[in-house]
């Protein structure tokens, strides 16, 4: 069966963080396999005014808000009253709201009644209750977020007939709740590996004007403050053992490394990137780092930047937390290590000098990143839930 499908985000479109990429993919996905996508985000800059699009055969609603910048992330009345407006004549087989932020739980509520439609609701991120709040560094904004958060995030749970979730831990504690585990889908961040491709090294560093001497360890996307002073301690203690290293930052970024290294000569930062260039600086690297810090946050999540290294074929040196264990301990893709400057720079270079390593780790993490985390794999996992969704609340209707 064809389904007309709503995706709900309180991401911006294109900027404004992984969710929405991760509802794109989605969608892409669906659409190709014959189903009816829309996906409600949020403008990055109209304030009155909706505005809709196409992308891929997706349908790209772009609702307006009246905060501005990093603000417009799902709290604004306005955004959330507009969207509800906008689903007045909208009928929809399935609603699928990603988090649950005022502008997503309470249009997709309305949407649901309004349609008599099943409820899936996706967790990828943990917020409230001493998730990512507390990485803000401004004591006075985690006082004020960390309630609302925490509200927001757990008090719409159980009203879902379905629930997404990105890993084990959102999984535990969306049943510790009062989710039942059988209405869980884990569903973790895919690799597009149609538009990432292996490249070859010593090429795209021509291309770019890249040396080729350099042994270059690459870093994708944002980071929380305290994750990105372990990177910057971590550099430092590789560099002091070969003075060739380079780090490259790759995209943008909302914490200021290169101010926390003390050799900033050995740091290059490309800012934003189209689709292509992401590519070729991928695939300019010897490897990738994923650092993280062993807080809540961190372990309430899936860094996507994995999909994107493994997509890329080279290997990753990540620290032991959460589900990133145990995606290291089934599959040779990299080293894992602890949440220590010293013990992550001894396996970074552990790849130095050793090619055949280096090969071996990036063919795996291409071969995983196809096999297992493509999104075309994701997605048909995904429809054989919602079917399983909508026959569950069919037998409810009819009293079985």
């Amino acid at each position: 069966m064809l389904l007309r499908i709503l995706f709900i985000v309180h991401n911006m479109v294109w900027r404004g963080g992984g969710t929405f990429y991760r509802a794109l993919h989605l969608g892409r996905h669906l659409v190709r396999r014959g189903h009816s996508v829309a996906l409600l985000a949020v403008s990055l800059a109209e304030r009155l005014k909706l505005r809709t699009g196409q992308v891929d055969g997706v349908i790209i609603v772009e609702s307006p808000d009246l905060l501005s910048g990093s603000l417009r992330s799902g709290w604004d009345p306005w955004n959330t009253l507009r969207r509800i407006h906008w689903l007045v004549g909208q009928r929809f087989d399935l609603v699928h709201a990603f988090e649950s932020r005022p502008v997503v739980i309470f249009p997709a509520l309305f949407a649901r009644r309004y349609s008599q439609a099943p409820l899936v609701m996706d967790w990828c991120d943990w917020f409230g209750r001493g998730g990512s709040v507390a990485e803000r560094p401004n004591r006075l904004i985690r006082q004020i977020l960390n309630p609302a958060e925490t509200f927001f995030e757990e008090s719409f749970r159980t009203k879902a007939n379905g629930t997404t979730v990105i890993n084990s831990q959102l999984r535990d504690r969306a049943i510790q709740l009062g989710v039942r585990e059988e209405t869980i889908l884990l569903l973790p961040q895919g690799s597009d590996v149609q538009r990432i491709q292996v490249l070859d090294r010593c090429q795209v560093r021509d291309q770019l004007g890249l040396p080729q001497e350099k042994f270059i360890i690459g870093y994708l996307g944002q980071t929380f403050p305290a994750d990105a002073r372990l990177l910057a301690e971590t550099f430092e203690r590789v560099i002091s053992e070969h003075a060739d290293a380079l780090l490259l930052l790759i995209g943008n970024r909302r914490t200021d490394i290169s101010s926390l290294i003390k050799t900033p000569e050995a740091v290059v930062e490309t800012g934003y990137l189209d689709d292509e260039l992401l590519n070729q600086y991928l695939g300019a690297c010897d490897l990738f780092w994923l650092l993280l810090q062993d807080t809540l946050a961190n372990r309430g999540r899936w860094p996507s930047k994995i999909n994107d290294y493994m997509a890329a074929g080279r290997p990753t040196i990540a620290t032991a937390v959460g589900d990133l264990t145990q995606l290291f301990q089934q599959h040779d893709i990299g080293r894992l290590a602890q949440p220590d400057p010293e013990d992550i720079a001894t396996q970074t270079l552990r790849f130095y000098d050793d090619a055949s390593l280096h090969q071996q780790c990036g063919a795996i993490a291409r071969k995983v990143a196809t096999e297992q985390y493509a999104w075309e794999i994701l997605t048909e996992g995904l429809v054989s839930f919602y079917q399983k969704v909508m026959a569950s609340c069919s037998r409810q209707k009819r009293g079985m």
